[in-house]
């Protein structure tokens, strides 16, 4: 009679091979959140869409499973009175543009969506471009360009400052070429390049707020991170992009960033499949003995 039972030395053996399975998924996790961000127009309309709240977005909210991908889209961004254009100055609501205002909201953000993903957007050069950056620089609090409200430069006792030291460079996760690739063949933009030139980000809003994406990628992309994120990037928009092609080129990033993700997001059930694996070869090992 077969005896599929463990017991003795061997069966502390698959107890810790089991063990050892499942020990890199026990307290991993992940939403199926992306948090996308917007400053000024045109980025702050382009992404308006996939934002919740009924004011900013009336037409309602199209993130929830978009394109029935899997993945909920949720957007943050200022608002700016159109009097101002086109030096729109520091704005109103999430994300002002603004060292003290982005620093608290995007700790609370953060909190409430955990992402699985961020793309960070801001307004870039002339002409109509769509610039991914390869890399982003941090600086000491006090080589940052001043914003638009006392105190206007970012303060030592920020969050990020205790864990990017002043000039160091930190890459984007994004799936780049796939995204420059996408952007061209969408007929939305043909400009679309990734920027690996030494200005980084522009040592203004637009680089802190993409560095703050890539330190939460840092803070986060342990295989045991309870909500673990697995990309983060910044993308520079051109001035004169226009709407509908802003629109199409988010659109098309979006579409890349999710395929990605459906290739390095675990499977559900992962931890079990390899333990279970692993209890039958214990198990066939402990036939093959008797």
């Amino acid at each position: 009679m077969l005896n599929n039972t463990l017991s003795g030395p061997r069966a502390g053996i698959a107890a810790a091979l089991i063990a050892l399975a499942i020990a890199p998924w026990a307290n991993a996790g992940h939403t199926n959140n992306i948090m996308i961000t917007g400053y000024w127009p045109p980025t702050n309309w382009m992404v308006s869409r996939f934002s919740t709240s009924t004011e900013l977005n009336p037409d309602g909210w199209i993130g929830g499973n978009w394109e029935g991908r899997g993945y909920n889209v949720y957007s943050f961004f200022p608002t700016f009175n159109p009097d101002d254009a086109p030096n729109w100055g520091k704005g109103t609501g999430d994300f002002e543009v603004d060292y003290q205002d982005t620093s608290a909201d995007w700790q609370r953000i953060v909190n409430q969506i955990k992402p699985a993903a961020i793309i960070t957007f801001s307004r870039g050069n002339a002409g109509v471009n769509w610039e991914v950056e390869s890399r982003l620089k941090m600086r000491a609090p006090n080589a940052w360009f001043p914003d638009y409200l006392e105190p206007k430069r970012p303060s030592a006792d920020m969050p990020i400052f205790a864990d990017l030291a002043a000039n160091q460079i930190v890459p984007s996760t994004l799936p780049m070429q796939g995204i420059v690739d996408a952007v061209k063949a969408s007929g939305a933009i043909s400009n679309a390049y990734i920027d690996t030139g030494n200005g980084f980000g522009g040592a203004f809003l637009s680089e802190f707020i993409g560095l703050h994406g890539e330190w939460y990628n840092l803070q986060h992309s342990g295989v045991n991170d309870p909500y673990r994120n697995y990309a983060a990037g910044h993308i520079h928009v051109g001035i004169d992009t226009p709407l509908a092609a802003a629109n199409m080129a988010t659109e098309a990033t979006l579409r890349v960033l999710t395929d990605y993700l459906d290739t390095v997001v675990p499977a559900p059930g992962t931890a079990i499949a390899v333990s279970l694996g692993l209890t039958t070869l214990a198990r066939r090992r402990r036939a093959s003995q008797i």
